[in-house]
């Protein structure tokens, strides 16, 4: 820990919870949470900010046609409220599991306040499920409701899904329906009252608030179970990482049906009282973000690292971006060929942080740090992070090994509880007094950590142990590469060969002349085991809902057929 000064009450709603310390350069060194047994994020800040900062802006909402929605504090509440008296007169009560399937439409914020006011669990979906995706989480969820939107074919994969599942209580659409046994969230919330009279025995603090179906990069979802004190854990997440601005306004580029919208439409957000951008899209046209950020004058921003993959393929200087004041990226690394064009561009430097459904920003870039490219940044002080070896000894300074977090003494606010109705999968992880993330990275002399890969993504080529992130990060340097992936394919000689997936820029001709000029890319700057035998160019790469690069897919496709050598 860095020597600081005594902890302080932070500023606004959230020093009633919370306090902290800097460091003599004036980044964060230490955090304490306290006043969270009972801690209920809908009560403790949406209501008491609708109270005492009615008509502050807690959200500006654009919808797919344009239409613009300023919603405050005020309006959170009382439609929360009206949303909770509606949903228990359907049925819902305390510990039942809701699904909200409501892509960026605002009444997932009205829904997801109701159900922790309630105390029922909510369970964050994608609208691209299908019904075999549906099946499989309401059996292994046990779910209790569903609210989905009205748009596309959601609503009828859910009915159909529904035939072989008898626990739902209630299905409800926001939109018009015409599905029997459909309640219309829209028509009917508006006859509920505005005053929604808080349980005695209201849920909080270690109570379960929220449950997320993992992203499944190698197997089927499992279901993250958090605590209300998942909500405190966003602080640094917004404050420290983000950056947000309390008379500004953030953009995180999300839909609400993953884990990466709480960090940045919500929770965090909230608790520095900044307002949060939504803009409810169909599909993402990267002109169109930035036109966005243009006319509302976004002051912070938050995306995956494959938009500011694209966005660094674009002329930035056609569009106005003077408002931005921080951005930031989390969901993968962040290659630092992308670093560095994006800041040639525009003279920004990108924020990178690194955590996972489990958890909240574990490791960042935080405010008053100066960011390597390609660095993960450092260790929140909100978790104890190690990296240690398969022997479960902490590694020296340059060594890889698996990120993990000491649960020795103290669980964080922000890591989860364990996965839903899953001992084995949760004792998988939780063990000898470590969580373990199935990470890997090695830190540096200042203390920044560097992503390696995923354990099971290290390949294992002559002798040789190579993490697939510090190829790609070469590959990403040549002008015409967009994306790429590297992964193992089988080799008789080398039981492991090194395989590069490539996507190319729409002008860039796929053939033989292009793999040449690659190898001797290769030649020049990669070690000899490092370089890829096997290089194929897609049209595009198989990722999760949440946009991370599924390794695991091309892997497993390679190693169910012989792959030769082409390069």
């Amino acid at each position: 820990m860095s020597n600081h000064t005594s902890l302080q009450p932070e500023t606004g709603i959230a020093g009633k919870f919370i306090s902290t310390a800097k460091d003599e350069n004036g980044v964060l060194s230490a955090i304490e949470f306290h006043n969270d047994e009972h801690f209920n994020f809908a009560y403790d800040v949406v209501d008491v900010l609708g109270k005492t900062k009615p008509d502050k802006l807690a959200m500006l909402h654009i919808a797919g046609d344009g239409k613009e929605r300023q919603i405050t504090f005020r309006d959170m509440m009382i439609y929360s409220n009206k949303a909770a008296n509606y949903f228990q007169f359907l049925g819902i009560k305390r510990g039942d599991r809701v699904m909200l399937v409501l892509k960026r439409h605002y009444q997932f914020w009205f829904a997801i306040l109701a159900l922790h006011k309630i105390g029922a669990i909510a369970i964050p979906a994608t609208n691209l499920l299908v019904k075999k995706d549906f099946e499989y989480r309401f059996k292994a969820g046990d779910i209790d409701a569903v609210l989905c939107t009205s748009d596309g074919k959601v609503a009828g994969e859910v009915e159909r899904a529904s035939r072989t599942y008898d626990g739902l209580k209630a299905k409800i659409m926001v939109g018009n329906t015409t599905l029997k046994g459909w309640h219309n969230f829209n028509r009917d919330v508006r006859f509920f009252s505005p005053e929604f009279r808080k349980p005695k025995n209201a849920a909080g603090g270690d109570d379960t608030m929220l449950m997320f179906f993992t992203s499944g990069t190698t197997s089927y979802p499992k279901i993250a179970a958090h605590s209300y004190k998942y909500a405190l854990g966003h602080f640094i997440t917004a404050k420290y990482w983000q950056q947000v601005d309390p008379d500004g306004i953030h953009f995180t580029i999300s839909d609400t049906g993953w884990g990466k919208a709480l960090w940045g439409k919500l929770y965090g957000q909230w608790l520095c009282e900044a307002a949060v951008f939504t803009y409810d899209y169909e599909e993402f046209y990267a002109s169109q973000i930035l036109k966005m950020i243009e006319k509302y004058r976004i002051t912070t921003f938050c995306a995956p690292p494959t938009v500011y993959r694209v966005l660094v393929h674009m002329n930035l200087s056609k569009f106005d971006l003077s408002s931005l004041q921080t951005v930031a990226t989390a969901g993968e690394a962040l290659n630092p060929e992308i670093f560095d064009k994006f800041y040639h561009q525009t003279g920004m430097k990108i924020m990178e942080g690194f955590g996972q459904t489990e958890t909240t920003l574990i490791i960042g870039n935080l405010a008053g740090m100066e960011p390597k490219p390609g660095s993960m940044g450092r260790p929140s002080p909100q978790y104890s992070i190690e990296i240690i070896r398969p022997d479960e000894t902490v590694c020296e300074t340059g060594e890889t090994g698996e990120i993990v977090i000491n649960v020795k003494d103290h669980v964080p606010e922000g890591l989860f509880l364990g996965y839903y109705l899953d001992d084995l999968r949760t004792e998988s992880v939780y063990y000898n007094g470590y969580y373990h993330t199935g990470d890997t990275a090695y830190k540096d002399d200042d203390g920044f950590f560097w992503y390696v890969g995923r354990v099971d993504d290290v390949i294992k080529s002559t002798g040789y142990r190579v993490g697939p992130f510090e190829i790609e990060n070469e590959i990403m340097k040549l002008p015409y590469v967009i994306e790429c992936a590297v992964t193992s394919v089988p080799d008789p000689m080398r039981g492991q060969a090194i395989k590069a997936s490539v996507v190319l820029t729409e002008d860039t001709e796929p053939n033989d002349d292009l793999k040449k000029e690659m190898v001797k890319f290769f030649k020049t700057n990669l070690a000899s085991y490092k370089r890829p035998k096997v290089i194929e160019f897609v049209k595009e790469l198989p990722k999760t809902v949440s946009g991370k690069i599924r390794r695991v897919e091309i892997k497993e496709k390679d190693w169910a057929k012989p792959t030769e050598p082409n390069v």
